[in-house]
């Protein structure tokens, strides 16, 4: 993608194409109308962040494209907890205007506005665009979801909503999916996705924040989606 649009999957983390209209505005948590969350049974589609307003498109976190796939079931004792005595480290994205702290020693891989950490069973995924217009959680409603229901494997929406961080104005997006295979015993997982879209002076970043359903990450969340800082 030409640096201002989002460039297409990367490594393992999930990355399906953003739609186009670009949604940065409010946060993940509240603002405005909150969806029905749905529960964790029967297969559904991926999710994707949309906006009211025309710009271009970018990749969200999401693995192989796989709509019609049935939902893995979650572990009982998950794995992938992130450990509350790691160490952040600041990373800086110039292409994309934008910076955010994640976790020492993850696995980096870049590619122009993108870039992806993993580790293990968890990562982080960030990119970002020119945008016209913050999101809300009309547009993620409207066409985030939509988009991501045609592209991430056995996709459930959990909520919606509005949120307001350090970094800028935007909404947050919560869904299931099923992971990649693991590289090494093939097994697929039932991750939870927490995606931020935030937009400030006329750019939006989107971070894919995911681990498997249940993995203790709350902290280690927070501090990633608190960090970014967009330039």
């Amino acid at each position: 993608m030409d640096h201002n649009e989002l460039h297409p999957s990367i490594a393992r983390p999930l990355l399906t194409v953003w739609a186009a209209a670009v949604l940065v505005g409010a946060g993940a948590c509240g603002a405005g109308q909150t969806p029905a969350v749905t529960p964790d049974r029967a297969p559904a589609s991926s999710t994707s962040v949309g906006s009211s307003a025309p710009g271009p498109s970018v990749p969200s976190a999401s693995p192989s494209v796989g709509t019609t796939e049935a939902p893995v079931p979650v572990e009982s004792n998950p794995p992938g907890d992130i450990p509350d005595n790691l160490a952040f480290v600041a990373y800086t994205n110039k292409p994309g205007s934008y910076s955010f702290t994640h976790p020492e020693g993850w696995a980096r891989t870049v590619s122009g506005t993108h870039v992806v950490f993993t580790d293990k069973l968890n990562g982080v995924s960030v990119d970002s665009a020119k945008a016209a217009a913050a999101p809300t959680t009309s547009s993620a409603r409207t066409t985030d979801v939509p988009r991501l229901q045609g592209s991430v494997p056995a996709f459930q929406l959990r909520n919606i909503s509005h949120v307001s961080l350090p970094g800028g104005q935007g909404v947050r997006i919560v869904f299931r999916r099923n992971s990649d295979p693991d590289q090494v015993t093939g097994k697929v997982y039932r991750d939870e996705v927490e995606e931020y879209l935030l937009y400030r002076a006329g750019r939006l970043v989107r971070m894919d924040l995911y681990g498997p359903v249940g993995a203790d990450n709350v902290d280690a969340y927070r501090t990633m989606s608190r960090s970014v800082a967009i330039r």
